[in-house]
């Protein structure tokens, strides 16, 4: 893209700008076409937005530059990323592409050289990476494994600190809900988790169908989660298997206690192979307790239904049409990163974006699904991320796509990213920094 933005510049004029209305904290003075895009001009002065309008209507800027009716997005927000075990295909690929290959390469590798260091330099990569191509807030899972919460949970408060103003993060950690069962340990996880701001989360799915252990388990979660005041952001039944129904038990739980804070659901890939009855019964449940579902498009269909010889037979993803109708909060994200479970991604929500419309059928819809990787995990990450806003610091995306057709076609790698009214420099570190 020609575009570019003096460093020393501080107050300029986007003008004959295109942008997503869903993506506007105020749009009553724009007019959008059929794709949901307006014309408008931006104008910016100190790093932050002090008028969105009509094209045309924002008064002559020094500094001023035609966008050519390039879409502008805000920075997106990617909801759910794996951080600390991103960047380890080269030592620890996936030997049979499975979820159980997966699990065992990343427990070998983590014992063997998950150190502050190698994960200080794999989180700092991998974040420089989303920073250029415009990610502007952050949410990672955290293995919070007893050896392995002392290490890592410190490195990610390191890193926060040093991406404050670039990207926001958050943490929360990981592993399987039967930690609560070790009572020593799972209070020493939530000190962790609260300790550095955390949100508390685990894998629900234990391998066997909805029973009372899972309740209880699911129970100490919550009330731990209760007396910390912490949100919680689970792992939800990421397999085929149709005893993977822990979805329905999670919002069960909520309900029993009348859960105040933010819930987030994860994968929840076996949801889309219940009959539909069943489906709509958990759905409803769902939507009642305020859960918001995440699913992760691209990891899960590199990871489910993956038998060797045998083209899949499903796509892997949560029912989001469903879902969304039904008035549950949706939402996208990258997931894996080059580990053993997705090994391909860079942390690219325009990526992720244009494959989940392709996935998950976002095309042809009258639903503002662009929401679900900018405006949506704003909301539920409780960021003023993902939106456009009067008065909001200028984190931009602009390209020349004209048209969301334009935009999906392809990757968008001529685009121009601002944070704080700056142009961010968008060279990728070499992946040589790993070896």
């Amino acid at each position: 893209m020609a575009l570019s933005i003096p460093p020393n510049v501080t107050t300029y004029h986007l003008a004959n700008a295109r942008v997503p209305v869903c993506l506007v904290s105020d749009p009553a003075q724009l007019t959008p076409d059929a794709d949901g895009l307006a014309p408008c001009d931006i104008a910016i002065d100190d790093g932050r937005i002090v008028a969105i309008k009509p094209a045309g209507a924002v008064k002559h800027y020094l500094a001023s530059f035609d966008l050519d009716r390039g879409i502008v997005l805000p920075r997106l927000v990617d909801v759910h990323t794996h951080i600390d075990k991103g960047h380890i295909w080269q030592r620890a690929p996936n030997p049979n592409g499975t979820h159980l290959g997966a699990r065992t390469a990343v427990m070998a590798d983590r014992e063997k050289h998950w150190s502050a260091e190698d994960v200080r330099r794999r989180m700092d990569f991998a974040l420089r990476c989303a920073f250029a191509h415009g990610t502007g807030a952050l949410r990672t899972h955290i293995d919070s494994y007893p050896k392995q919460t002392p290490i890592t949970w410190p490195v990610f408060a390191e890193m926060r600190e040093q991406w404050k103003g670039r990207i926001a993060l958050q943490a929360v950690s990981l592993c399987p809900i039967d930690v609560v069962n070790d009572e020593a340990v799972f209070r020493t996880l939530v000190d962790t988790v609260a300790k550095h701001g955390g949100i508390l989360g685990g894998l629900t799915f234990m391998g066997e169908a909805p029973n009372p252990k899972t309740d209880a388990m699911l129970d100490k979660i919550f009330e731990a989660a209760i007396a910390n005041g912490l949100d919680l952001d689970f792992h939800v039944d990421e397999t085929h298997l149709p005893e993977a129904r822990s979805l329905g038990q999670i919002a069960d739980a909520a309900l029993r206690h009348k859960f105040k804070g933010q819930i987030v659901a994860g994968h929840c890939c076996a949801l889309a192979l219940a009959d539909d009855a069943e489906r709509a019964t958990i759905i409803a449940k769902v939507a009642e307790a305020g859960i918001a579902v995440v699913a992760l498009p691209m990891c899960n269909m590199y990871l489910q239904d993956r038998v060797a010889g045998r083209t899949p037979r499903w796509r892997g993803v949560a029912p989001l049409h469903e879902l969304a109708a039904a008035g549950v909060t949706v939402m996208v994200a990258s997931d894996n990163t080059r580990d053993p479970f997705y090994a391909y991604g860079d942390l690219d929500m325009l990526e992720v974006y244009r494959e989940a419309t392709r996935i998950l059928h976002f095309d042809h819809s009258d639903r503002p699904w662009l929401k679900t990787v900018a405006a949506t995990p704003g909301e539920v990450m409780r960021l003023p991320h993902g939106r456009m806003a009067v008065g909001a610091p200028a984190g931009m995306i602009l390209t020349r796509a004209r048209t969301m057709n334009e935009l999906l076609a392809r990757p968008q790698n001529d685009r121009v990213v601002l944070c704080a009214g700056k142009q961010v420099d968008r060279a990728l570190p070499d992946y040589r920094e790993l070896d």
